[in-house]
């Protein structure tokens, strides 16, 4: 009556022992991550390693399953900080770059509208004068064709260009269709920039997600301090390459037109006098790498796309003789004099660093500048101290809650129970073994789902046994209440865990940070739950029952 077909047999041991072996690699967490780290460590110095590496490498069995679940910023300790994004800034950079586009169009009608000069003006306004007012309307319309179609969904049929006159003046501002889009790509940039620049330090699981409109949470587990990651994401690193007009007598002095004077870093107290606009920007850059120049000290060594590539290479072809300033972050970290034409867009940024700043810096630049500045509004450090308690907390939780289930299941079914107790450990390791397989991150909101799933684990079971229980007092067999009692229990079993696995995907998809740590639990928790009811409880009892063949049972 009982029949259960061989290969099903096997195939339910094999999900078993794959997830328990999953599972395993928890149990001895320090070594198996430190193993973990070497590696990546060794692979990304090129198969290289040092004793330590080796030692650490060698520590866990490399044919068992590696794979562990990354613990939350609550668990693990780290930092947390909430920056504010000033997208007013892009609104000037983007004007500052379309001024000689249209300082070229306008002088291209000198003959028709004068001279042209750019006049000072608001950062969000681009004013420029012509010498005959009377053909401003002119004047207009030539900028007026330099506009483009804005590309986005809400600004479709837009252009993004807004142009009017004032007396003589052409004013040219971007238009509010245009600065919609441009918020919403700068913070779409702004968090894939500091998600770059996160993972290449090689963080577990770091949270990085946008909140409204200009505010931008970061979560980074296992990082020393929240000045660190600052000190990581919070610079722009914005590079540039100007032309070098010559030296300024210090911060005050007066910068001409279109002219900005900068401090330089490799002699202090120095300050240059540069042409605003650049030749080359390091939004051009395709690779930086940590390098040594020619006298053995730490420098950068930097590679240009093709369009930068040529733009380098026609200026240092016309300009040899002449000093070329690179800027970081409105400083001169170098001011090298151009020897000769340097094609191919390569180059190297040589300055007063050590070896870690050089490799600071190659990082930010390959992790691209962030298109404005960040002001930190709230930031916390949390030490591993208060995660060690949430885990020792989480840990006597999920235990009071497993002793007071396998207690209540062993005494009210008796040998019954304790075959569902062995599935519902079978089950917590089910969900940790397959949180490692995924990669998940484990928070206190998701051990308080596991707690949750504990709990409910055994109403399948007790589904199952309290229909057993009714098809016995029909004068049925054993085998036959059995096989009765998950047949008929199995359809009330799918209704309550499908109901509350969509709930536990609408949470997912909906929340965010902990409410998806939440979600994540549960979600693997009702699909190991309903795995271990329905196939590994029946497997072991029908096991059981073959070996005894009682004639009657109790449940």
């Amino acid at each position: 009556m009982l029949q259960f077909p061989l290969w099903k047999r096997v195939l339910i041991w094999a999900v078993v022992v794959t997830g328990l072996l999953s599972a395993m690699p928890n149990s001895f967490y320090g070594r198996v991550e430190s193993h973990n780290d070497a590696a990546r460590a060794i692979e990304a110095q090129g198969g290289s390693a040092t004793p330590e590496q080796q030692a650490a490498l060698e520590a866990w069995p490399s044919w068992l399953p590696s794979s562990i679940v990354n613990l939350g910023l609550d668990l693990r300790g780290g930092a947390h900080l909430l920056a504010e994004v000033s997208v007013e800034d892009v609104y000037e950079d983007r004007l500052e770059g379309l001024w000689p586009e249209v300082r070229n169009a306008l002088r291209a009608e000198r003959g028709t509208i004068g001279t042209v000069r750019r006049q000072e003006g608001p950062a969000d306004e681009l004013r420029v004068r012509i010498g005959e007012p009377s053909q401003i309307d002119r004047a207009v319309a030539v900028v007026r064709d330099l506009a483009r179609p804005i590309v986005s969904l809400t600004g479709a049929g837009a252009s993004d260009l807004a142009v009017r006159s004032e007396g003589a003046e052409v004013v040219v501002t971007l238009s509010e269709a245009e600065r919609q889009a441009t918020d919403d790509r700068t913070m779409r940039q702004s968090v894939e920039i500091i998600r770059r620049r996160v993972d290449e330090v090689g963080t577990r699981e770091p949270t990085i997600q946008r909140q409204g409109e200009r505010r931008i949470l970061i979560q980074v587990p296992g990082i020393g301090s929240a000045e660190e990651l600052k000190a990581l994401i919070g610079t722009t690193a914005k590079l540039t390459f100007h032309p070098v007009i010559g030296p300024a007598s210090g911060a005050d002095a007066q910068a001409g037109p279109r002219e900005i004077i900068l401090p330089s870093i490799d002699n202090a107290g120095q300050y240059l006098r540069l042409e605003r606009s650049a030749v080359v920007t390091g939004e051009e850059l395709v690779d930086a790498q940590p390098a040594f120049d020619q006298n053995g000290r730490p420098a950068v060594n930097f590679r240009f796309n093709p369009s930068g590539a040529r733009k380098f290479g026609d200026y240092t072809a016309e300009n040899i003789g002449s000093p070329f300033a690179i800027v970081l972050d409105e400083e001169v970290i170098s001011a090298p004099v151009i020897q000769g034409h340097i094609p191919g867009g390569s180059g190297i940024i040589t300055g007063q660093f050590s070896v870690e700043e050089s490799t600071e810096l190659a990082v930010l630049l390959r992790a691209g500048a962030l298109p404005a500045e960040m002001t930190f509004l709230e930031e916390r450090t949390i030490g591993p101290e208060l995660g060690a308690d949430s885990i020792e907390a989480g840990k006597i939780a999920c235990i009071v809650a497993f002793a007071a289930v396998l207690v209540f299941m062993a005494l009210s079914y008796g040998w019954f129970g304790l075959i569902a107790n062995l599935a519902l450990i079978l089950n917590v390791g089910l969900i940790f073994g397959l949180l490692s397989m995924i990669g998940a991150t484990l928070t206190l909101p998701g051990i308080a789902g596991i707690v949750l799933t504990i709990g409910m684990a055994v109403d399948a079971n007790v589904l199952v046994f309290e229909r057993i229980k009714e098809e016995l007092k029909t004068a049925k067999g054993p085998a036959r209440a059995i096989e009765l009692g998950y047949e008929k229990a199995l359809s009330a079993i799918l209704d309550a865990n499908i109901t509350t696995f969509i709930t536990a995907v609408i949470l997912f998809v909906m929340g965010s940070g902990p409410v998806r740590g939440f979600s994540i639990t549960l979600g693997l928790g009702i699909l190991t739950s309903v795995f271990t009811a329905v196939y590994v409880t029946r497997l072991l009892i029908v096991t059981w029952f073959e070996r005894r063949r009682p004639k009657t049972i109790e449940v």
